[in-house]
């Protein structure tokens, strides 16, 4: 996870430790020193909502660190790094935070996908089909963006980059009928793993949420079980907003697991600890950049380092 936050030939941005220690105010020794009383953690506490970790999140952090540094647990800065890095790990893994896909034990495992407008969907969705090409699996890709006739043609270019089969109607085609299409031909065909697009949505959209609901429905009518994953993808440079639009989606669907897109153009990543926290969800997948490689099975130690380290 080595490129995390950065694109390769940019400049590494600031971690969050490092972010820590270029605050003037924020003395490290007299944290250290179990200084808590006199306010010294309260530039911690801003600098921790800045990166987007979230209220709650931020909250138990600064707690956690000012109860260790009280008790001598953290007497150098090396152990206030690590200590950092453990707790950032610690609420990753908390509850629902299995990063392994769900695979079906008969027949295509079906994977849907959903999310906002210029999340990045349709790069995941092809990346995606990379990763499991890579694995030797046979994927199918379903066009149920049936909205804008420039998403079909993406996904096509995409299924051909990857060796994937497509499954495609006519822009405007009823999305849920596309869906089972897909699915139908993952059957016939032999896929390992059918994937399913669906048109981005704001998740105040009422309508467009309905017709993500009759998508959902339709597969499971279509295979029992399916879809075995539904799947989340947040840009990871919207910060808080995030937390919200995710907040609406599990409303409409149940959600399975959470991608976070963007990363490598932010240096903000305490979203993915905000967004796992406030939905109790996995996060699956982050997307670090545009290439079809680009794409990180979510480790939440390798996350934790990468944030932490200088």
């Amino acid at each position: 996870m080595a490129r995390l936050f950065r694109k390769e030939g940019d400049a590494p941005k600031k971690s969050l430790w490092q972010r820590i220690k270029d605050v003037a105010t924020t003395d490290v020794g007299v944290i250290l020193r179990g200084g808590v009383k006199d306010g010294s953690l309260e530039d911690l506490e801003e600098i921790l909502l800045g990166a987007d970790f979230g209220v709650p999140t931020t909250l138990a952090l600064v707690d956690k660190i000012g109860g260790y540094a009280q008790k001598g647990f953290i007497r150098t800065e090396a152990e206030f790094q690590d200590a950092l890095r453990r707790l950032v790990e610690a609420e990753l893994r908390e509850g629902n935070s299995d990063p392994a896909l769900r695979m079906a034990a008969q027949g295509p495992t079906v994977i849907l996908v959903i999310g906002v407008n210029g999340a990045g969907k349709t790069t995941f969705i092809g990346k995606l089909a990379a990763h499991f090409r890579k694995q030797g699996k046979r994927v199918l890709v379903g066009a149920a963006d049936t909205f804008r006739a420039g998403a079909i043609d993406q996904l096509r270019l995409w299924a051909e980059r990857t060796g994937a089969d497509f499954v495609a109607s006519k822009p405007g085609t009823d999305p849920a009928a596309v869906a089972f299409d897909a699915i139908d031909a993952g059957v016939t065909r032999g896929a390992d793993v059918v994937i399913v697009d669906t048109a981005g949505r704001l998740h105040t959209s009422g309508g467009l949420m309905d017709e993500m609901k009759k998508v959902h429905r339709v597969i499971g009518k279509r295979m029992e079980g399916a879809p075995h994953e539904t799947l989340l993808v947040l840009d990871g440079t919207i910060g808080q907003n995030a937390v919200q639009q995710a907040k609406q989606f599990s409303e409409a669907v149940p959600i399975t697991g959470l991608v976070v897109t963007k990363l490598d153009s932010t240096a903000k990543g305490g979203v993915v600890v905000a967004v796992h926290e406030a939905l109790d969800l996995p996060v699956k997948f982050i997307g670090v950049g545009e290439a079809a490689d680009d794409l990180e099975a979510f480790d939440p130690a390798a996350f934790a380092r990468e944030l932490t380290e200088d």
